[in-house]
């Protein structure tokens, strides 16, 4: 049988290993991927540390895959080998649960994950159900297709649902691994887009980003700020803070959102009189569906979207992971297998 290097999780909190495996076969249904790239995710701690329910281990983290099509499985349709695909968090789903039968896919109450529910692309190969994949264009390199399996598809499919129209003031909380994303993906909707982060030193990046306006929050009050530009339709709210959120509502204009996409353990304070007066809301946004992916693929194509990456050997996993979680990767890492 051939074999391959992969990147494996043996228990909870323990290393990442690198080691031989057998080269996979994909069941019916599923195609065996050949990986050109995979981002690392903050989300891959869940599979490091343990901590999603049920884990099983062994386990081959990665969730930002971009490859090729190596082999299909038995009754695979509309996929072909040689085919340049992406699979992203949304790893497959039942398609018979309430959410499912809603056509919330993404949502489904027996969702499927790669690198949680089955190993994820932190390897040279990896198999996925065909609805988990989405076309990569041509135009559009392997490394910079894999964050935006991700972080990219989270930031925009948040705003094209925003409800948010051209010329409105839309405002991206944090300028890191989805902020640098969602500024870039605000502009090009044709938003007035501001971006908020902590020191003026940010402020070039993010003019270079295509922020129109940028809000330093150490040295500004959020909510002021954005009144003096009319109010915001829409705060993307990327950064890891509760307190930072609350801090961004004042400057909702009327009919204004919060839409969350960082999470974090601290709650958001809502001012009540001025939502019920505001018609203010908050709402989450989870990423999407393999056809956003495909979307998201495709407007980044089109637009000139593009991750700001720091590129690491598979060999060097470990090592790459541990850059990624000290925060001090700009702004997103992935792994090239193969070197």
């Amino acid at each position: 049988m051939p074999t391959m290097q992969a990147v494996q999780v043996t228990k909870a909190k323990g290393p990442l290993e690198v080691v031989e495996r057998e080269v996979p076969e994909p069941p019916a249904g599923h195609v065996l991927i050949k990986v050109q790239a995979c981002g690392i995710c903050h989300s891959d701690s869940l599979t490091v540390e343990g901590l999603w329910p049920g884990l099983q281990f062994p386990r081959v983290p990665g969730h930002e895959i971009a490859g090729v099509i190596e082999k299909l499985g038995a009754d695979v349709e509309g996929w072909t080998q040689g085919q340049r695909v992406g699979v992203g968090w949304h790893g497959g789903h039942c398609g018979h649960c309430e959410h499912c039968r809603h056509g919330d896919f993404v949502l489904c109450q027996r969702a499927l994950v790669p690198g949680i529910s089955y190993d994820g692309g932190y390897a040279d190969y990896m198999v996925a159900p065909q609805e988990a994949l989405a076309r990569v264009p041509d135009d559009l390199s392997d490394v910079d297709a894999a964050p935006l399996l991700c972080a990219g598809i989270t930031t925009f499919n948040a705003l094209r649902n925003s409800g948010a129209r051209a010329g409105e003031v839309v405002a991206v909380l944090g300028i890191g691994g989805l902020g640098h994303l969602g500024v870039q993906f605000a502009r090009k909707m044709g938003f007035e887009t501001v971006a908020i982060a902590r020191g003026q030193d940010k402020a070039p990046l993010a003019k270079e980003l295509g922020a129109h306006h940028y809000i330093d929050s150490e040295s500004q009050n959020v909510a002021d700020a954005l009144k003096a530009l009319g109010g915001a339709r829409v705060v993307l709210a990327t950064a890891t803070s509760g307190r930072a959120m609350s801090a961004a509502i004042g400057g909702l204009g009327l009919n204004g959102k919060l839409i969350m996409v960082g999470i974090s353990e601290e709650p958001v304070e809502v001012p009540i009189t001025q939502f019920i007066m505001g018609r203010n809301s908050v709402q989450g946004w989870p990423s999407g569906t393999a056809a956003d992916s495909q979307e998201t693929l495709a407007f980044s194509a089109l637009s000139g979207v593009k991750p700001m990456i720091e590129e690491y050997p598979l060999s060097r996993a470990p090592e790459a992971y541990e850059r990624m979680m000290s925060g001090k990767a700009r702004f997103r890492v992935v792994l090239k297998p193969g070197e």
